[in-house]
């Protein structure tokens, strides 16, 4: 992926190297929850606990240095993150929208949310609520050394994704299918939780196709290098990694076969229309 030297976004929140204090701290169920997908992904969480609880039990970021690695990881993200504003503002003029984009918070090992504390341990996610994308870019290393997933289009895939459920919030799905979710039994809520996160996959493979159509900055060994990663974070893999055996009712992200699959639709259809998971039983 060719990406220096182009155009970055204004639309992130640098906030790496700040000290996390007061009552930002993560209570005992949030540090349950920090635990839970640490062990679920198969991460090590405990560099992130360890030195950083004050006598309140609260967690504080200590002041962390950038390195020249920080400051490159952050560039790319800004760079991918202006690639996802252009193509879904021409996506919703397309629909006779105004595409409304996302915020992206960059962090290092620990930093508040409105949806609850963000850590290294609990990946890159979107927060309906602010309306911003959280992401530690010491997950691109996590994903490099230790799930199979190099790559520096890799690492735009993971982007691409948690922007695509702010796409799918400016939508009104999300809203939409978070509320039957609510009232829903835990199978039925996880079914919907996994078809939420593949149609993130598909508009990825949109966001994928039309950035190489429009940018010319995208070759094939960058796609296969997404559906190599949609592979190896699949809700399966990810739990034959961790020492589990695969349980399909507990799965919230799909297998690794249906993120790619989705993923690849994405990028051969390069439409919306091709992205619905909601209205079909073939995942």
């Amino acid at each position: 992926m060719k990406w220096q030297g182009r155009r970055g976004s204004r639309n992130i929140e640098d906030r790496r190297g700040m000290r996390m204090g007061g009552g930002a701290g993560i209570g005992g169920f949030g540090l349950l929850a920090v635990l839970a997908i640490g062990y679920f992904l198969g991460i090590d969480v405990t560099p992130l606990l360890n030195g950083q609880m004050d006598g309140s039990g609260e967690i504080v970021q200590s002041d962390v240095p950038l390195t020249e690695a920080d400051r490159q990881a952050g560039q790319f993200v800004s760079v991918t993150l202006a690639d996802t504003e252009d193509v879904w503002a021409d996506n919703f003029r397309q629909l006779g929208r105004t595409y409304q984009p996302a915020t992206l918070v960059l962090f290092k090992q620990v930093t508040p949310s409105p949806c609850g504390n963000a850590s290294g341990a609990t990946g890159p996610f979107y927060c309906p609520i602010d309306k911003k994308v959280y992401l530690d870019t010491d997950f691109f290393t996590t994903m490099s050394q230790r799930m199979g997933a190099g790559g520096d289009f890799a690492a735009a895939y993971v982007v691409a994704h948690e922007v695509a459920h702010h796409v799918q919030d400016e939508l009104g799905i999300l809203e939409k299918v978070n509320s039957v979710r609510q009232r829903s039994s835990q199978a039925v809520s996880n079914d919907l939780s996994v078809r939420i996160e593949l149609q993130a996959d598909c508009f990825s493979g949109i966001w994928a196709r039309q950035a190489a159509e429009k940018f010319g900055t995208i070759d094939r060994q960058d796609l296969l290098e997404a559906i190599n990663a949609a592979k190896q974070i699949g809700d399966d893999t990810l739990m034959r990694n961790a020492g589990r055996i695969p349980t399909p009712e507990a799965f919230t992200h799909g297998t690794s076969q249906q993120r790619q699959r989705w993923l690849v639709r994405g990028m051969e259809a390069g439409q919306i229309e091709a992205c619905d998971t909601f209205g079909t039983d073939q995942l």
